[in-house]
């Protein structure tokens, strides 16, 4: 994980989500108003970081509130109410706006984004101990050159990562057909995500 940069926790986490909320950075790059959608609060235990918001999350306002969440939920084994429970879990995705679609699938996140909050953002997180890198942005922006070749290869080797971070694939309903040619990552990968996941929200 990238460490916080020097002087990151100068402002109070109140004061720096005000300015994620009011930043207009990419703007004129996006389809719509800037909507930058997360979930923070100093006592989180886990963090998730995913990519960036799809359509209907930048209409609602709450992440993960599609059917890749659905899934997501399915894999941590936590009811919805604890997955949006911000005391205990953190939601930071790389891109924090809708990005757009091309072809019908969303748009990278945005490349402005993570250098601008990442860091400012995990320095307010000093209980985290595990972080969930979903896809392969959010583990290519953290992970840097620990990853592996691809993204099937670092998701298999996720033990090289714990304690304090876990790499998914995405939960999208596109990734069906992975998970298909994949089956050690229902056998391995998420009994032990579960578990661990079970251990921090207790």
């Amino acid at each position: 994980m990238r460490e916080p940069r020097s002087g990151d926790t100068a402002t109070t986490l109140d004061a720096l989500l005000a300015e994620v909320r009011a930043c207009r950075v990419c703007a004129p790059s996006l389809p719509h108003e800037p909507r930058p959608v997360l979930r923070v609060a100093s006592s989180a235990r886990l963090l998730i970081v995913g990519q960036a918001p799809g359509r209907r999350v930048h209409e609602t306002g709450i992440p993960w509130n599609d059917p890749s969440g659905d899934r997501l939920r399915a894999w941590l084994g936590v009811s919805r109410e604890r997955f949006y429970d911000e005391r205990v879990i953190a939601i930071i995705p790389i891109g924090l706006c809708y990005p757009g679609t091309v072809d019908g699938a969303d748009r990278p996140p945005r490349r402005e984004c993570a250098p601008l909050w990442q860091a400012r953002l995990r320095a307010h997180l000093p209980n985290v101990e595990l972080t969930l890198l979903v896809g392969s942005h959010a583990q290519a922006y953290h992970l840097a050159k620990r990853r592996l070749r691809t993204m099937t290869e670092t998701v298999q080797a996720f033990e090289r990562y714990l304690p304090d971070v876990l790499p998914l694939p995405h939960p999208s309903w596109r990734n069906t057909a992975w998970l298909a040619r994949h089956p050690w990552f229902e056998g391995d990968v998420l009994p032990e995500l579960r578990r661990r996941v079970a251990t921090l929200l207790g």
